[in-house]
């Protein structure tokens, strides 16, 4: 696929996108884990244009697994926010596409991530900023590994969002079982005994996907687990 395609890239497209991002820190699990998940939400879910990326009633989407953003960057080019090539560059000196993802130098990048344990708290932050602006319909949408809600900061924040009722949060979790302590009961349990709708999908699964973030879950935020 050239820089100069006129079809607009699919899902296919993919794999040729990933594999213009070379090197030693692509951590390629980490994002092939995420790249079904990703494709769900930008393709069919959320209201964000590379046309408009800083719109305020834009949906916000948050990538706190921050340090495989190799998926990330592959869907940011398919559906416009970076051209095609500069893929090829990431990491470099002149390229503002870095191992984790800059807010200030990406479009479509809400949050500089890759410090796990940051993304769900900014995001239940966001989320009380656009309810405090009045702005009821942006969607806030983070993405997490399974792994990473070992940090204590992301209890905190299951527990705050719950009881606040930030019916316009839902939280990803990647579960690729890498998890080193667990949770009794599964994730889902962990985010449901604190006030969350969770349900749980197969992560490549796009139909299940879908319909896991768009099913209506009134007065709770909600919590897809992923699983891959």
């Amino acid at each position: 696929m050239s820089d100069t395609a006129i079809r607009q890239p699919g899902f296919t497209d993919l794999p040729e996108l990933m594999a213009r991002l070379t090197g030693d820190e692509k951590h390629s699990a980490a994002a092939t884990s995420t790249v079904d998940v990703l494709w769900v939400l930008y393709d069919r879910v959320l209201r964000v244009s590379a046309d408009a990326p800083d719109h305020p009633d834009r949906d916000r989407f948050l990538l706190s697994k921050g340090h495989g953003p190799m998926a990330f960057y592959a869907v940011l080019a398919a559906k416009g926010f970076l051209r095609p090539g500069e893929l090829e560059d990431w990491a470099g000196v002149r390229s503002r596409l870095g191992m984790h993802p800059d807010r200030v130098l990406v479009p479509g990048a809400e949050i500089s991530s890759g410090s796990l344990g940051h993304g769900l708290p900014l995001a239940v932050g966001t989320t009380l900023g656009l309810r405090a602006q009045g702005r009821t319909e942006p969607r806030v949408v983070v993405l997490v590994g399974d792994a990473e809600l070992d940090e204590g900061s992301n209890h905190e924040a299951i527990a705050f969002a719950g009881r606040a009722g930030l019916e316009r949060l839902t939280t990803v979790v990647i579960d690729n079982a890498s998890a080193t302590h667990g949770w009794p009961g599964g994730i889902t349990a962990r985010f449901e005994v604190e006030g969350w709708t969770g349900r749980t999908v197969d992560g490549r699964d796009h139909d299940a996907l879908h319909a896991a973030f768009t099913e209506p879950h009134p007065g709770r935020p909600l919590a897809v687990v992923a699983r891959v």
